[in-house]
């Protein structure tokens, strides 16, 4: 008998579902560093991303689709992808590529893998490719939406039956551009998902060299402010706040 799901929040996207005897990384960033953005949280730990049986990827921006994060996965594994990503990756060196378009599934042993649509630009700078950006909802014995990069879209409302919500609530610097989810409108976001858990995500653990001294507030600030607004907007979702590197479990 499988213990019960646990989540597992490693940092900026990446999270770790391990539910029904199945582990599923999503959007790996598991490096120190990445271009001129440093990491502000603690390392993560090796086993987290070893052995996984699938790995999801929202969309192909540098923070989301990082090479030698994946090679740390390993060129074996399995990569789920937007639709256009997979000739860009085989060429990388990445030959379990699948791709999918939004309200495509796949399976990974048990749990039923649906993409859903995430409205966010998906150019990978500076020569491409372009494609969709996506969300995944994951679905065994719990239902997990994994948002990825998104602001909110009416849609949110038909995805159902989800036990949790990973929900992206800032980014990596101290504004947001267009695009995205801040602490209000991810909250906002709740009224239409209707999760029984939220789990905010895209936080506290990226940002340009220097300014995690100079102007801290944003590494910390966000998920606090999402969950006050969710107390006022959406308050029978529970919002559970996860620092980098720590696990939950989805209990019945």
């Amino acid at each position: 008998m499988h213990s019960s799901p646990r989540l597992t929040y490693l940092g900026h996207a990446t999270v770790l579902i391990e539910m029904d005897g199945v582990r599923v990384l999503t959007d790996p960033l598991l490096r120190h560093r990445t271009g001129h953005l440093r990491r502000h949280a603690p390392p993560i730990d090796p086993l987290r991303h070893r052995r996984v049986d699938a790995v999801l990827i929202s969309h192909l921006h540098w923070d989301h689709l990082d090479l030698p994060s994946l090679r740390m996965v390993g060129r074996q594994a399995r990569l789920i992808v937007p639709r256009g990503a997979g000739r860009a990756l085989r060429r990388w060196g990445f030959q379990r590529v699948e791709e999918i378009d939004a309200g495509e599934a796949t399976h990974v042993g048990p749990l039923r893998v649906e993409a859903t649509k995430a409205r966010h630009a998906g150019f990978r700078p500076p020569f491409g490719p372009h494609t969709a950006c996506l969300g995944y909802v994951a679905r065994g014995s719990r239902g997990v939406y994994f948002a990825g990069d998104t602001d909110l879209f009416p849609e949110m409302a038909s995805l159902g039956g989800l036990d949790a919500a990973l929900l992206p609530v800032w980014g990596w610097g101290p504004t947001l551009g267009a695009g995205h989810l801040d602490p209000r409108r991810a909250a906002e976001a709740l009224t239409l998902l209707r999760p029984r858990l939220a789990v905010p995500i895209h936080w506290g653990t990226f940002c340009p060299i220097g300014m995690g001294w100079a102007r801290p507030r944003f590494l910390t600030h966000p998920p606090h402010a999402f969950k006050r607004h969710a107390a006022h907007l959406a308050p029978e979702v529970e919002v559970r706040i996860v620092r980098p590197g720590h696990p939950i479990r989805l209990v019945a």
